[in-house]
């Protein structure tokens, strides 16, 4: 099949500006459905604003978001989710009081599909705490939790939703090397699982080790994409983050 016809999310045009910066500028982008694509670019570059424009958090001042063909621009986060996207934020904040398992159903009860029940909630929750490893942890409290369980946990009361598409904003800051190989395993089975992955991520192992194809935006505008062993080497990626001489 070709990828053209197998897009999942487009974006066309995208322009997002904050009185006279320009956070995103005429971004056109693609995902393709049951890849992992990695956004990078140095701090400050537009990548969160992107994410927060495609799930609902920003309105764009100009240009479409289209997921599955349907125009989403500007429509309200929840609807976003209910349609099949969910997302992660750099900042992971888990409802501190409720146990890890609660955190999950909380997910679940604003999915795509409608739950019947607390039993059907709590069932798969937990199956879903077994699937990322977090099922030995199911009733400690939120805030009892370490930095890579709760950013786990984050993802996984994403999942709980059931998207179609997730994007992942930072998953791997803060974490150990260690910490980073498990992430990755969990990132490859959710692919593996049948969702879609757009992932922001300054680890660049991470950005090699996962993604089928990566997007490269500096202030705002998008500067490569590619292959990933393609995009290492590229001289405007290069200029981006070290500077022109290096290039």
């Amino acid at each position: 099949m070709d990828q053209t016809e197998k897009t999942i999310l487009e974006v066309e045009g995208l322009s997002k500006s904050f009185g006279g910066l320009m956070a995103v500028s005429n971004l056109d982008l693609k995902v393709y459905g049951g890849e992992i694509l990695g956004v990078i670019g140095p701090n400050g570059s537009g990548k969160t604003t992107v994410f927060n424009l495609i799930t609902g958090f920003l309105k764009p001042d100009d240009g479409k978001v289209r997921f599955k063909g349907n125009d989403i621009t500007g429509i309200k986060p929840h609807r976003i989710c209910k349609a099949g996207i969910a997302r992660t934020f750099q900042l992971v904040k888990p409802f501190a009081r409720m146990t890890v398992l609660q955190n999950v159903m909380a997910g679940r009860a604003y999915g795509r599909s409608s739950v019947q029940g607390m039993r059907q909630a709590t069932s798969e929750a937990e199956e879903l705490l077994e699937f990322a490893g977090l099922s030995s942890k199911r009733s400690v409290d939120a805030s009892q939790l370490g930095l890579a369980d709760r950013k786990r946990l984050e993802i996984t009361r994403a999942l709980a939703t059931k998207p179609e598409l997730l994007l992942l904003d930072e998953a791997m800051a803060g974490l150990n090397p260690a910490e980073i190989q498990d992430a990755m395993r969990l990132m490859k089975a959710i692919r593996a699982s049948g969702i879609t992955l757009m992932l922001v991520e300054h680890v660049m192992q991470v950005v090699l080790g996962v993604s089928d194809r990566v997007a490269v935006i500096n202030a705002g505008e998008k500067i490569a994409e590619g292959k990933p062993e393609h995009i290492v080497s590229n001289k405007e990626v290069i200029a981006a983050y070290l500077g022109r001489r290096y290039a």
